[in-house]
């Protein structure tokens, strides 16, 4: 697979669906005058995609913004409903979701691979890309291998490309509940201390079992930062101090 830096991206009118219309987007409404990354992954829903390279795009967007990043797209040979469906399931708020829906701009990079042997039929290979101004910049293409490779198009190979001196801050997940005071105190330090963290929300995303399992407590919030179990909200304040 030849390598596309330094050539312009194919033109495409990609059809899509937002909110109740059909809006078409043109690549140059996509790259025309930004900065941006593209990753291409084989598939909605599919493990690799929905456990790791999607959601850690969306977790770093932030630090992408600081890099002078316009925009994190995801594109795919899907339909427009499926990749909306994907998006919302993956709460990914922060990437923008374009369905190469014939294969037509995955076939203009040369990234268009034969998928039938697992029924997909043609999809796109995995890779990631920095498009500034509609020129390829610089390109990460998995090696040919056997399966479906995950080595050099994830977000921190990209974001160290961008900023060799760039280190990974530590996760964070929160576990909340709906209406909780003390949740929204936790969420608002977080975000004061510049946390970009994963809310686990009670009720739609786990239950108090879990929580329990986990941490041995019946009351949330429950904080984790960088592997480390912190507690409620009163523990992450004197961690913080």
């Amino acid at each position: 697979m030849a390598t596309m830096e330094g050539k312009k991206v194919p033109q495409v009118t990609f059809h899509t669906r937002q909110g109740d219309k059909w809006v078409d987007v043109t690549t140059d409404d996509l790259f025309k005058g930004k900065t941006v990354i593209v990753f291409s992954l084989p598939g909605a829903f599919t493990p690799t995609c929905s456990s790791s390279h999607l959601p850690r795009y969306n977790e770093l967007a932030k630090e992408f913004k600081k890099l002078g990043i316009d925009e994190i797209i995801c594109m795919s040979v899907n339909d427009t409903f499926v990749m909306n469906a994907w998006k919302a399931d993956q709460d990914a708020e922060n990437i923008t979701v374009i369905p190469d829906g014939n294969g037509e701009f995955t076939k203009g990079m040369g990234m268009l691979v034969e998928k039938g042997d697992l029924g997909f039929g043609q999809r796109s290979w995995r890779y990631s890309m920095l498009v500034r101004d509609g020129i390829v910049e610089k390109m990460f293409i998995e090696p040919q291998e056997p399966g479906d490779p995950f080595k050099v198009s994830d977000a921190d190979t990209m974001i160290k490309y961008l900023d060799p001196t760039w280190q990974s801050a530590p996760s964070v997940t929160i576990f909340t509940k709906p209406g909780c005071p003390f949740c929204s105190k936790a969420r608002t330090l977080l975000e004061q201390k510049g946390y970009t963290f994963e809310e686990i929300v009670l009720g739609r995303d786990a239950t108090m079992v879990s929580v329990r399992a986990i941490t041995g407590k019946s009351t949330v919030p429950q904080v984790f930062i960088g592997g480390e179990y912190i507690g409620g909200s009163e523990d992450l304040e004197k961690y913080f101090a």
